[in-house]
């Protein structure tokens, strides 16, 4: 082979090394594509809105002391699931917590209804009697609680008189939440003005939940 000839064939090598060796070193400083679930990752818009909307309809049910305990619990549970990526999840959950403030507020306006009903059969049936003409004893049995106690036909007939029985019994109920099957209140009779005591006490009562002593009820005892 002529000088001449291999010269050029070296050049022609060093040039395809040099093309290989570039490609490879640009391909090298490429960055990796992005994985779906890395472009998932953290609360997305759906989420951040799910959990919003359930917040704002916990704060409605709140503020007219109808909030169910782990409606709250169940919107942390969301915002984790979210801030760990699981929309699907967290959106599921915010969702559940809406359905239940939704429940607590039309339970709410049901029973405010009710106890408007009632009042106002009361007031006209016996807009002369000074005191109402209920009294004995109630047995508690499994599933019972004060509000469904009061609210019973042969008791008060009116769930918002609650505090009425809590007060007559408080020796036996340490926490208003929390009655026990086998415990025998007395029914009391009251005058207006504590019926009507007991009703705004109802009304304004903090949330519901069981193990803690509302401050309010001890508030409502001393009264």
């Amino acid at each position: 082979m002529k000088k001449t000839e291999f010269l050029k064939l070296a050049v022609v090598a060093a040039l395809s090394t040099g093309l290989v060796a570039g490609c490879a070193s640009d391909s090298a400083d490429e960055p990796a594509p992005t994985t779906d679930t890395q472009a998932q990752a953290g609360p997305s818009a759906e989420a951040k809105n799910a959990i919003y909307s359930a917040k704002i309809k916990l704060a409605r049910a709140e503020k007219l002391g109808y909030a169910w305990s782990y409606t709250g619990d169940m919107i942390k549970a969301a915002e984790k699931a979210a801030a760990a990526g699981d929309n699907e999840k967290a959106i599921q959950l915010a969702n559940k917590a809406s359905e239940e403030a939704d429940d607590a507020i039309a339970q709410y306006h049901s029973e405010s209804k009710r106890y408007d009903e009632n009042m106002g059969a009361v007031e006209s049936e016996d807009m002369n009697k000074g005191d109402n003409y209920y009294g004995g004893e109630y047995t508690v049995v499994a599933g019972d609680n004060l509000w469904d106690i009061s609210a019973k036909e042969s008791v008060y007939g009116n769930p918002y008189e609650w505090p009425l029985i809590y007060k007559a019994n408080s020796d036996q109920i340490k926490d208003a939440d929390l009655i026990y099957s086998g415990q025998v209140f007395s029914i009391p009779s009251a005058d207006s003005y504590e019926i009507s005591a007991a009703v705004q006490h109802a009304k304004t009562r903090g949330a519901w939940s069981i193990g803690e002593t509302e401050a309010s009820d001890m508030d409502y005892l001393a009264q």
